[in-house]
């Protein structure tokens, strides 16, 4: 993700905007699109299933007709009362003359009468036919081919089929047959698909449908069974012309296929469908379209499947005639859209080429681009900003060419300050070779304080170099005092590689030595404490101390002065670099109680007599101006993390306590330069 917008930050103005507009215009298409497919495949799919429900109500209707015409048979013999007086009179005979269950159904040669007068004879002859006829004609009624059998207790039977191609008598022998007995009155029993009995029909037509019932006199005694036989490549004829391509099969409850238009599927069981009403469903892991019609015969059911994709392919392929529709007018528009956003956006680019050129240097290109839209607009604006540039910078020019002779002029007046850091030196190793040993390192400690004063690198240096600039300054400052001030330090060895602020100790020595000792000797005694976090530093001195509110005032303007620049009124307070190789201060005059390696840097500024410095310093009060550039330095410097306590008593005294974090500040490297 991230660098497909780093990809598309980079991309021109142009191109950006060619992209958003062909977006603007495809997505919009593509929803619209989604959706109508959406909404048009719904509808198409109800259409679908509709069609589907109104082929197979027709297929119902020939079915049935079908069907009812052999229930049509059925009533017709049980009721017909001609057809049912012979069948009772013959049922009460027994057949003479003939082999046991046969019986004569077919014109030609009359089977040997069983009466014995030729009256008798000719009136059985005649009943025979009588039925025969009435059997002939049902079945050239029905307009197809139906079997009817008529089937005696006693063996007789009366076929409008030949003997030859099934003997009646074999319906005895088949599985259903003994059910019939338990059928009462006008009750039927469907026979499903059976392979065909005839004998020359079995090769074309390899498959049977039957409905049986027995007949029963009033004391419910069976006196014959009618049995109407179809074929059933009678019903899938109706399937294969009607199904427009769909399958189509006449299941039961159980899902044994009697029908079908693929004939190979006739006899197996669709477990699914019996449970599956009309509607889309999977199946064998394919989506159908189902649409299931009950009939009133048995437990069968209509059943019509066809393949999702054949259902709505018309809806699919009107979706792809609109798609190729939507795609040729989106290229077309496309084309044009980016034609016309390339012309309006060219002084965009030319302008775009121009700030190229311009940022390499070459003022002196304009544009000329004018209008009065906003591009016109901005080519005018570009063209009169360079003229104002090139002004500004004959301007520029003019006045850089004045202050470079001026500021030569100023140095060539200016004291170089190496150079008189160098003869401080020079003066140092007279005063030595002529064994003034005690000036000599006074000199010494003003040329150190001198030249931490010329570099100006750091914010923050170690302990140790801040102990020893405020060794030196005491030492200076105590050639100005009628008593010297003992510097009394009490830190621990791990302290002095701490990182402070440069200059944190000097302006609290400062203010001890002028306004707490005053001109008299006494102690001022630095001390520090190391925490896990933290490092606590102590400076206190024994001198004259302030009162309750006199204190207060010094903490109130401490602390309203804490919105001021931490640099303010600071003079060389920044930015300094002392030497390492720190040497040991033990030997200073007025320092005790501590030996270790330092170095040190810091601003001090003083000169004049002795006595001009002493009025001076009885004319200054007690202003807190050094406290108050401690106290913003430390908050610059650590925020919240550093505190400063100032606490004193009157004749007793004053502390000023420094918190500083024990972290180095990772925006400040402390470093130390070798150098004397």
């Amino acid at each position: 993700m991230t660098r497909w917008i780093k990809a598309a930050t980079s991309l021109s103005f142009r191109l950006k905007l060619m992209i958003a507009s062909v977006a603007c215009i495809l997505i919009p298409t593509c929803i619209t699109l989604f959706a109508s497919n959406a909404v048009t495949e719904k509808a198409m799919r109800q259409q679908a299933l509709d069609n589907a429900r109104s082929t197979l109500q027709l297929v119902d209707g020939y079915v049935s007709n079908l069907l009812d015409f052999m229930l049509y048979v059925v009533n017709y013999i049980q009721v017909d009362a001609e057809i049912n007086v012979v069948l009772r009179e013959q049922a009460r005979e027994r057949p003479a003359g003939t082999a046991a269950g046969g019986a004569a159904a077919e014109p030609g040669p009359v089977p040997s009468p069983a009466p014995a007068s030729s009256q008798e004879y000719k009136r059985f002859v005649d009943e025979y036919y009588t039925v025969i006829k009435k059997l002939d004609n049902l079945s050239i009624a029905g307009g197809e081919q139906y079997f009817i059998t008529i089937l005696l207790p006693n063996g007789k039977s009366y076929t409008n089929y030949p003997l030859d191609e099934w003997d009646p008598n074999r319906w005895r022998e088949e599985p259903w047959f003994g059910r019939l007995q338990a059928l009462r009155g006008f009750d039927t029993y469907w026979v499903g698909t059976q392979p065909t009995v005839f004998r020359t029909l079995k090769k074309t037509h390899p498959y049977q449908l039957s409905v049986a019932r027995p007949l029963r006199t009033a004391s419910t005694e069976i006196y014959a069974y009618v049995i109407v036989t179809v074929l059933e490549d009678q019903i899938s004829y109706i399937f294969q012309r009607l199904a427009g391509g769909q399958e189509i099969a006449l299941i039961d409850d159980s899902g044994f296929v009697h029908s079908h238009t693929d004939s190979a599927k006739i006899g197996s069981v669709m477990r699914d469908l019996p449970s599956m009403a009309s509607g889309f469903f999977r199946l064998d892991g394919e989506d159908y379209l189902i649409a299931r019609e009950d009939l009133t015969y048995a437990d069968w059911s209509l059943v019509l499947l066809s393949p999702y994709k054949e259902a709505i392919a018309g809806v699919n392929n009107m979706n792809r005639a609109v798609f190729v529709y939507l795609i040729a007018s989106f290229l077309a528009f496309m084309i044009l859209l980016i034609f016309l956003i390339g012309t309006f956006t060219k002084p965009l680019k030319r302008l775009g080429r121009l700030a190229e050129t311009v940022q390499r240097g070459n003022l002196q290109v304009r544009s000329h681009i004018r209008g009065r839209d906003e591009i016109g607009y901005l080519g005018t604006s570009f063209d009169q900003m360079l003229d104002r540039i090139n002004v500004m910078i004959a301007e520029i020019t003019a006045e850089q060419t004045k202050k470079r002779k001026a500021e030569l002029a100023m140095l060539q007046a200016q004291v170089n300050p190496h150079f008189l850091f160098n003869v401080l030196n020079s003066i140092r190793m007279n005063i030595l070779r002529k064994g003034d040993r005690e000036n000599a390192e006074v000199i010494g400690s003003l040329s150190r304080l001198l030249r931490m004063t010329i570099e100006q690198e750091r914010e923050l240096i170690l302990l140790g170099e801040e102990i020893e600039l405020a060794a030196h300054y005491v030492r200076l400052m105590n050639m100005r005092r009628r008593d010297n001030a003992e510097l009394v330090l009490d830190i621990p060895e791990e302290a002095l590689s701490q990182p402070v602020p440069r200059l944190i100790l000097q302006p609290l020595i400062e203010n001890a030595l002028i306004h707490g000792l005053k001109q008299g000797g006494g102690v001022i005694r630095v001390s520090v404490r190391m925490a896990p976090d933290r490092m606590v530093i102590e400076v206190r001195d024994d001198g004259a101390g302030m009162d309750a509110e006199k204190l207060e005032r010094l903490r109130a303007g401490i602390a309203s002065s804490s919105g001021t620049s931490a640099a303010s009124g600071l003079s060389g307070a920044s930015g300094f670099s002392v030497a390492s190789g720190f040497p040991d201060v033990s030997g200073f005059p007025g320092v005790s109680g501590f030996s270790g390696h330092s170095g040190f840097s810091g601003a001090v500024g003083f000169s004049g007599p002795r006595e001009r410095d002493r009025d001076a310093e009885k004319r200054r009060g007690f202003s807190g101006i050094g406290l108050t550039n401690v106290h913003e330095r430390l908050r610059f410097i650590y925020g919240g993390g550093a505190e400063m306590r100032i606490d004193a008593e009157k004749h007793r005294g004053t502390t000023v306590t420094l918190v500083i974090p024990r972290e180095e500040v990772s925006a400040v490297h402390v470093q130390s330069h070798a150098g004397g």
